[in-house]
């Protein structure tokens, strides 16, 4: 009994391993500690790439991208004028060319025994020269005259310009911006086109006016084409600007080419009103010579110089 005993109490105590465990471990499931498997390890991370993100930038309303066009600014009183003559003379068709045609004023229209010498400077690559023996002749004798000047020769000599403009003893007429002749369909005389239409004749003689105003003080009356030559439509347009077109009675030195002697004779033949043509742009020519020996002559016949605005023409 007592055996029996004791051998119950070392089976309590020692238990036997259970079959097909290993030496020394324990049976599974017989109440052994087991330790977790190790956590799997994740995959490394991808690295991280940065990006800009763009936004997109409020889109304005289509009628907001239009901008308003600039309101042009009103036309000027020149410009309304220019457009005003324009559209009532560019269908007239002239029917006349020449140094003569109507409207034309070429005496003085008076019985006093005055003449007027006219004097041009046409401007250009051969007409810009300043003929100072002649200028200073007519100061030294203090005989007064009328000077029609060209714009393209006033930009060549604004210093000469100004003080001829100063000179009390000199009036500043009218020669066209660009020694054009007066046409409003662009024909020319002397191998030079005229002005191709009424907006380009306002222009010839209103720009190269504006420019004589600002040196003067005054708007000059009195206009000659270049070349001298016009149709009649012309000489109303020049009308309406406040011009009177001025040719000539006496033909003085033919454009700057006649010798001393011939430029003598013409004066001499000048009767009371005449208007004479001279050039004071070529001081090589004979114009200085010629009215040096004719000015006595005159003045013995009793006649005295006097500008164009001195009488009324005709």
């Amino acid at each position: 009994m007592k055996t029996a005993f004791l051998i119950a109490a070392c089976l309590l105590l020692f238990p036997c391993p259970a079959s097909g465990s290993g030496p020394g471990e324990p049976a599974a499931g017989q109440g052994a500690i087991q330790e977790a498997p190790p956590p799997a390890q994740a995959p490394p991370a991808a690295p991280v790439v940065r990006r800009k993100v763009r936004y997109p930038e409020p889109q304005a309303p289509a009628a907001a991208i239009v901008r308003a066009a600039a309101p042009k600014a009103a036309p000027g009183p020149g410009q309304l004028r220019k457009k005003q003559i324009v559209a009532a003379y560019r269908d007239r068709a002239p029917k006349d060319w020449g140094e003569r045609v109507a409207g034309v004023r070429t005496r003085l229209d008076t019985a006093e025994p005055v003449i007027a010498l006219t004097f041009d400077a046409c401007g250009g690559p051969r007409g810009s020269r300043v003929d100072n023996a002649l200028i200073e002749y007519l100061r030294k004798e203090q005989i007064p005259a009328t000077l029609f000047l060209s714009g393209s020769w006033i930009e060549a000599n604004p210093a000469v310009f100004k003080a001829l403009a100063a000179d009390p003893l000199f009036e500043i007429a009218n020669h066209g911006l660009a020694h054009r002749p007066a046409s409003v369909n662009g024909r020319s005389a002397y191998g030079i086109r005229g002005t191709g239409s009424v907006g380009e004749l306002v222009d010839e003689i209103e720009k190269n006016g504006r420019r004589i105003e600002a040196a003067t003080g005054r708007k000059p009356k009195f206009y000659r084409p270049g070349t001298a030559f016009c149709d009649e439509v012309a000489v109303q347009v020049a009308g309406e600007l406040g011009c009177e077109v001025v040719n000539y009675t006496v033909l003085g030195d033919a454009g700057a080419t006649w010798p001393q002697e011939k430029v003598r004779q013409a004066l001499l033949r000048a009767e009371p009103g005449a208007i004479v043509i001279l050039h004071m742009n070529q001081p090589r020519s004979g114009t200085a010579a010629g009215v040096m020996e004719a000015v006595p002559r005159l003045r013995e016949k009793g006649l005295r110089f006097v500008k164009l605005s001195e009488f009324p023409l005709r």
